[in-house]
C-alpha cells in the first residue's frame, strides 16, 4: 500500500511538471517509435513511464497534453 501511495505522489508530481515543462531534462521526454510512433513518452521514476501526444487548439492555438498510458516499461511497450 505504501509503495503505491510513493508511485501516485511520482505520478502527480510528474503530470504537474509536465504542465509546467514537458520537456523538462529529467522527464527524460522522447519520441517513440514503431507502433507508437507520432507519440511521445517520458519518465516518472525508475520503471514508470506516462504516454501522451501534444495537440495544437486550431482556434486559440493552446497547446493541450493528451494522456493515453501510465505504467511500467514492459507495460507501456
Amino acid at each position: 500500500m505504501k509503495r503505491d501511495q510513493q508511485l501516485q505522489q511520482r505520478i502527480e508530481g510528474t503530470l504537474l511538471q509536465m504542465q509546467q515543462e514537458v520537456f523538462a531534462p529529467n522527464l527524460g521526454t522522447h519520441k517513440l517509435e514503431g507502433q507508437l510512433q507520432g507519440l511521445l513518452a517520458c519518465s516518472c521514476g525508475y520503471d514508470c513511464r506516462v504516454v501522451f501526444l501534444i495537440e495544437k487548439d486550431k482556434e486559440t492555438g493552446s497547446e493541450a497534453i493528451i494522456l493515453l498510458d501510465i505504467g511500467t516499461h514492459d507495460e507501456i511497450y
